[in-house]
């Protein structure tokens, strides 16, 4: 095949996925159904192009879970989910152990598995998929609490799964070491994700890298080698590059709205490729006979293992019985536990065939079933709390020769930056609002403008007061105008009496 037509292809395939998601809106369906629906329709029951390579489709299916990963990581804001860490870090580890060991012991039972290949299933039936979540819940509107446990469990979960999925699919017999060579590759997972996140962040806001669009290059690859160098130190990479992720989308970064856009482009890219291609390895005429263990297994997961599993990591904090309903209800599958069945085949496990074509038809009931109605499960429980106010967005630029940098803010609708005059913003010495865009018209604004939602500012900082600019830009956009100075000031000579900024 010519490079021009698969060049031809994939473009064609990746617009299609980019329509897919306008449509998957239109009709309220997770857009991952319609690239599925896409790779079914390019395989060998339709237009007959054969592809069956499992190892490959591994590979490429961690390669664009990290992709995701990333996206995931950068998108997520600190502040938003640090209330749910607890609770977060209980579903990515407590929920996991409990969802395989009852989905494991039921399916012994229910479909006559060996033990070890029942927990086999467990494992890969236990992980809640990142794209699912991250592409369906931050549409339902949510309490924040319950939205930042989920985003992090469908970051952090991934992580401990693949490791059992990985024990269990071998034969190798399982001792007591086995838990903590987990807990080792865990924990340094974790702290291979906090070094490079905090070093690159480091690094990029310290590098005049001569153009724009290296900044998210840059970023990128310090997340993809903190998955490299987890995994080639016998840690988690997945855990290294969520970690990394994170750190970096919550730091402040050159031209940080530019890398996170970037990021999110690589993620949509990741999520089409992925789904696309399990579409295309997928066998239509074996699905048939996966129909019937598929809805066992999916019975066993809502009923069973996912309610158990969430009131066991919920213990501790005493959430309010809807809200565990909630999370139960929420456990979205997507492309992550046909990787992992992809994984367990690849391994050599029992019956690893089956289990691919079982997890794929579990895969689609589940996300029709689930993601269609999670809107209206969240309305039902009185959990939905309508639209969150977004994030202020803070773009900063490094003027390196005037020793300054140049910030560019936006302000989201429902800001508390509304009806606040630029006197009341009592920026740092250092620090002026140099311009305003309002409604694609700039104009040199002056102590008595008064700000907009939607209004872009730029402002020129100095090196010394850039980060308690923004610290106070963000403080107002939280609390409004009359928030506390002292609050956001570090500096206490900044507050003496009449000095610039100074309360009344």
């Amino acid at each position: 095949m010519s490079l021009e037509v698969v060049l031809g292809a994939v473009a064609g395939v990746v617009l299609l996925g980019v329509i897919a998601v306008r449509v998957s809106v239109r009709l309220g369906l997770p857009s991952l159904l319609l690239y599925l629906a896409i790779g079914m329709l390019l395989g060998e029951a339709v237009l007959g192009l054969q592809f069956s390579d499992a190892r490959l489709t591994e590979n490429i299916g961690i390669a664009a879970l990290v992709l995701i990963l990333i996206e995931g990581g950068m998108t997520t804001r600190w502040e938003a989910v640090r209330p749910s860490l607890g609770i977060g870090i209980g579903l990515s580890t407590i929920s996991v152990a409990v969802s395989i060991g009852v989905a494991g012991t039921a399916l012994h039972y229910l479909l006559g598995l060996d033990w070890r290949v029942a927990f086999l299933w467990g494992a890969v039936l236990s992980s809640t998929d990142a794209a699912a979540v991250f592409s369906v819940l931050r549409g339902v509107g949510v309490s924040p609490r319950l939205a930042g446990a989920l985003e992090l469990e469908s970051g952090m979960n991934d992580a401990p799964v693949v490791l059992a999925v990985i024990l269990l699919a071998s034969t190798e017999a399982i001792t007591w070491v086995t838990p903590a060579l987990v807990v080792y590759e865990l924990l340094a997972g974790g702290l291979i994700g906090l070094a490079l996140g905090f070093g690159g962040a480091w690094g990029l806001r310290r590098a005049a890298l001569p153009s724009t669009g290296l900044y998210p290059l840059a970023t990128m690859a310090v997340c993809v080698l903190a998955f490299a160098g987890g995994q080639l130190l016998h840690a988690s990479g997945l855990l290294a590059t969520y970690v990394a992720a994170l750190v970096l989308g919550n730091s402040r970064l050159p031209h940080r709205g530019g890398v996170v856009s970037f990021a999110e482009g690589t993620g949509w890219l990741a999520q089409i490729g992925l789904f696309v291609l399990l579409g295309l390895y997928s066998s239509p005429s074996r699905l048939v006979d996966a129909l019937v263990p598929a809805l066992i297994c999916a019975g066993v997961l809502l009923v069973l293992a996912r309610p158990l599993s969430v009131v066991a990591a919920a213990l501790p904090f005493r959430l309010p019985w809807r809200e565990q309903v909630f999370l139960s209800w929420s456990g979205l599958r997507g492309a992550v536990p046909i990787v992992l069945a992809l994984i367990a085949l690849v391994e050599g496990a029992p019956g690893g065939e089956r289990l691919v074509d079982v997890v794929f038809v579990l895969v689609v009931f589940l996300t029709l079933l689930q993601g269609t109605t999670l809107p209206w499960v969240a309305r039902f429980l009185g959990v939905a709390k309508g639209s969150e106010p977004q994030e202020m967005g803070v773009d900063a630029a490094p003027l390196d020769e005037l020793g300054a940098s140049l910030l560019q803010v936006r302000i989201p609708v429902g800001s508390k930056l509304q009806g606040v005059y630029l006197r009341e913003l009592r920026l740092p010495s250092g620090a002026i609002v140099s311009l305003v865009v309002r409604d694609e018209a700039a104009f040199t604004p002056n102590g008595e403008t008064r700000l907009r939602e939607r209004d872009q500012l730029l402002v020129v900082a100095t090196a010394s007061s850039r980060a308690r600019a923004e610290e106070r830009l963000r403080a107002v956009d939280r609390g409004g105008a009359l928030v506390r100075w002292r609050d956001t000031d570090p500096d206490p000579k900044a507050r003496r009496p009449g000095s610039p900024g100074a309360p009344a």
